[in-house]
């Protein structure tokens, strides 16, 4: 049967759909931006034309860019840092996750209870600087994948997760004589795969947004990531344009174009994975929040 809908309901979805259509426009318009800058003609970008769409199509400021050798070197450092960085996180957290979660482990609340209290306090900037040094791990790639080997939030989420596994389950396998390595990596991972995809995505993007650790700890450009790459751009344009105040125009414009750019390179890898993969970000708040 159909039902026809009152007037008040159809207002209210239409307000509905115009609110959406607003927080989407909203949502997008910066990076329309960006991309309209980084491509218009260099009279347009100089006066500051372009409203929303790009007024000219130009893309010399990319050629500069794409010709930078440390815009390559910073992409390989970033994608080093999130694979292996991602790697050693995922087995750090699955590992201690999985000791946390069975009854059986009698340290699991102590251990469960330092865990926590890092989530609230830590030893502050110059502590950690103090300890990087001392550990020797300063200036290389080990400072940007050890220290947060393990995330105390997503620990918690995993073994919250672990816990909702049937314990019969376990208690099955250890009576046909199979130790706990076994179990966590036969049994428990394979039932594990939408909180290790949920992990996974949290950690990738963590290391892919990585900044303020690397301008702390590792004053070498040729180990810096992408972010902070992008940072030095920004700030080394804006210093040149601010030195040489009788800059050329084209070369002004080429400059400001530039900053454009190089958000746009930055962020499209995440861009362009993101719509495929934030359902996962929605189920990683539900996972932890649920026990069967």
């Amino acid at each position: 049967m159909k039902f026809r809908r009152s007037p008040i309901e159809m207002l209210f979805r239409l307000l509905l759909v115009a609110y959406l259509v607003l927080v989407a426009f909203v949502t997008l318009y910066p990076f329309i931006y960006v991309i309209s800058m980084s491509v218009s003609d260099a009279e347009h970008v100089i006066t500051r034309n372009v409203i929303f769409l790009p007024k000219g199509i130009n893309f010399n400021a990319y050629e500069f860019l794409l010709q930078n050798k440390m815009l390559w070197t910073s992409y390989g450092n970033t994608i080093f840092y999130t694979v292996f960085g991602t790697a050693i996180n995922i087995f750090m957290t699955l590992t201690l996750a999985y000791s946390l979660s069975r009854r059986t482990f009698f340290l699991r609340n102590p251990i469960m209870m330092f865990v926590t209290f890092t989530m609230f306090f830590n030893g502050g900037m110059i502590p950690n600087f103090i300890l990087m040094r001392n550990l020797n791990i300063y200036n290389t790639r080990w400072v940007m994948l050890l220290p947060g080997a393990i995330s105390a939030y997503n620990c918690i989420i995993a073994r919250t997760f672990f816990q909702s596994i049937p314990d019969e389950l376990v208690e099955s396998a250890k009576i046909c004589g199979i130790n706990d390595i076994h179990i966590l990596y036969s049994i428990v991972l394979p039932l594990s795969m939408p909180l290790i995809s949920v992990l996974t995505l949290f950690y990738a993007v963590g290391h892919w947004n990585t900044y303020f650790s690397a301008l702390i700890y590792l004053p070498s450009v040729k180990l810096q990531p992408l972010q902070v790459f992008l940072v030095r751009i920004l700030i080394q344009n804006s210093e040149d344009l601010a030195a040489d105040m009788h800059a050329g125009f084209e070369r002004t414009a080429i400059l400001e174009k530039m900053r454009y750019a190089a958000i746009i390179v930055t962020v499209l890898p995440i861009i362009c994975v993101y719509p495929f993969l934030q359902r996962y970000f929605v189920k990683g708040v539900m996972l932890g929040a649920l026990k069967s």
